[in-house]
């Protein structure tokens, strides 16, 4: 018997685009001589769907797609995911299902029992886990079909006060009595970075655990801020990685059964570089969010620092130098490096790029406030008052010719309030917001791997955001190697003050570090989407109250 994994890129509530690509990928698998294709979770309408959900129409657009594609299913059955209704008098209306297709029907179905809450998943807000578990004869095989997190009861978290058992039930634990040939596991599993290992390994626990090989077959692409890496995995009976799909592309590939069962190990890297896969990661998600909304051209301020150069260098390669285009906005205390070596960076990218100074408004706002402000000492508001007249700037640029504004600001400066609101904050889509500043230079020597794209100098000076004389980072902020080392173990781990502290961190710094990442929480609140590439992103999957004392 042959399986076929079907790695593909779907769009949320596209559904002619969905089944366009799915059914496509039936007739190479049918092609190729496969006997059942295998694609991910919720598939057909697109993950994730949201409150999308809660629509009685949207809902028999699934069913109707779905039905579509079981007519392509003739001489080949296909596993697709997609809700379905619970019929149920009690319960949640929907449940998450992966449905066997065959000779233009449903033959049998699946649906998910472990759904999570946690970080960006709020899956019991829409479905009603399964309770009842089964295996389905298939040719001669049993099929033990799972979805996602009905593998992965036993999973690490980086948070050590989560539980390494998270529910109470174990699907595959259920199915195990049944006797199954093969778990096919349907996923769609965001990217991060601190988790490839972990998702790997879930796998190849199971296949030693059961002594059964494993198939998972995770979807790639990008919807709004969620990223999926693809790297569908297939691990033999004894635990070893047989075939591992590519990082971040589209892949339909076909394997016979005996091959998987307790084939050799097919010799493909399967640990990358973590920054080549930020990299990756981040392009797909700049990509995917202008192709899927429509949008073509976009917008920097390009600042002649490091993390306007990043971006820079990302949306050329996601978008194309033609549909970037920069704008320098240089102030009476910017170096002349800063001017020099943006200039020099955009016509290394090719990119269109504009210089507006911007003392003359500058100039206008300090006059027009200088009878309010009289008496008082220039301070941050100055400093502000720079950053939004920039802001304004690409405003307009971006409302004349329809170019998107992409924020620049880093993870480090997101977490710290190290930014001005109505300001360097503003934009459609943050690029960087999920990449602390430590992995903003590793992202550069990345990039200037093979020859030097982003001016040396860029990489070298000291940061500083040049609002007043002679301003560098540090003069607010710790190191950043300190910096991130805090935030990390505060925003990733979770970690209090105190268990920081006793493991080596300096008391007033942390403290003065965790003041400033509560008391910036209203800033977060109103920033623009962050590309996510972590396992705990400023956004959906961080909610915290903005009127709290703790």
């Amino acid at each position: 018997m042959n399986f076929t994994v079907a790695q593909l890129n779907y769009h949320i509530g596209n559904f002619s685009g969905n089944k366009d690509l799915i059914c496509k990928a039936i007739r190479k698998a049918k092609e190729a001589g496969s006997d059942l294709i295998i694609f991910s979770e919720l598939c057909i309408p697109g993950y994730p769907p949201l409150d999308l959900l809660d629509r009685l129409d949207f809902i028999e657009k699934c069913e109707q797609t779905v039905q579509e594609i079981a007519s392509e299913c003739t001489g080949i059955a296909a596993i697709v995911g997609s809700p379905t209704l619970n019929k149920k008098p009690e319960g949640k209306k929907l449940f998450n299902s992966a449905l066997l297709l065959s000779e233009g029907k449903v033959i049998f179905s699946v649906n998910k029992a472990l759904l999570p809450t946690y970080d960006i998943f709020d899956e019991y807000r829409y479905f009603e886990p399964e309770k009842q578990f089964s295996v389905f004869l298939f040719k001669g095989l049993r099929l033990a079909i799972t979805i996602c997190e009905d593998l992965w009861d036993e999973q690490p978290f980086d948070n050590e006060f989560e539980k390494a058992r998270l529910y109470t039930v174990s699907p595959m634990e259920e199915l195990a009595r049944q006797n199954p040939d093969i778990i096919i596991n349907i996923a769609a599993s965001p990217f991060s970075y601190t988790k490839i290992e972990a998702k790997k390994n879930i796998f190849i626990s199971k296949a030693l655990k059961y002594k059964i090989p494993v198939i998972s077959v995770n979807q790639t692409g990008a919807n709004t801020e969620l990223i999926f890496e693809g790297a569908s995995v297939l691990v033999n009976e004894n635990g070893e990685i047989f075939n591992h799909l590519p990082f971040f592309e589209e892949a339909v590939e076909t394997f016979s059964f005996d091959d998987i069962k307790s084939g050799t190990i097919s010799g493909k890297d399967t640990r990358p570089d973590p920054i080549s896969l930020i990299y990756k990661a981040l392009v797909t998600g700049l990509h995917d969010y202008f192709t899927k909304t429509g949008l073509k051209t976009s917008i920097i301020g390009l600042s002649g620092g490091i993390d306007s150069a990043i971006c820079l260098c990302l949306a050329v390669d996601a978008l194309g130098n033609e549909n970037v285009r920069a704008l320098l906005m240089p102030s009476r205390y910017s170096s002349e490096h800063s001017v020099s070596d943006a200039i020099v960076l955009a016509k290394s990218l090719r990119v269109r790029y504009d210089i507006i100074n911007i003392e003359k408004p500058f100039n206008a706002f300090e006059d027009d406030l200088a009878n309010v402000f009289e008496g008082m000492s220039t301070d941050v508001t100055e400093e502000n008052i720079q950053a939004r007249v920039r802001a304004i700037l690409l405003m307009a640029v971006s409302n004349k010719y329809g170019c998107i504004v992409l924020n620049t600001s880093n993870k480090s400066e997101a977490a710290v309030g190290y930014g001005t609101l109505y300001g360097d904050m503003a934009g459609g889509l943050s690029v960087i917001g999920d990449v602390y500043k430590t992995d903003v230079y590793r992202l550069a020597d990345f990039i200037n791997r093979d020859s030097q794209i982003i001016p040396e100098n860029i990489i070298r000076k000291l940061p500083s955001a040049e609002l007043r004389p002679d301003q560098f980072d540090t003069d607010s902020l710790p190191d950043y190697n300190i910096l991130d080392s805090i935030l990390y173990q505060y925003i990733e781990l979770q970690k209090p003050a105190s268990r920081i502290i006793s493991e080596g961190g300096d008391k007033e710094t942390v403290l003065k570090v965790i003041r400033m990442i509560d008391f910036n929480e209203y800033k977060r609140y109103q920033a623009p989407p962050v590309l996510r590439i972590s396992s705990k992103a400023f956004g959906a999957g961080r909610r915290m109250p903005l009127v709290a004392r703790y």
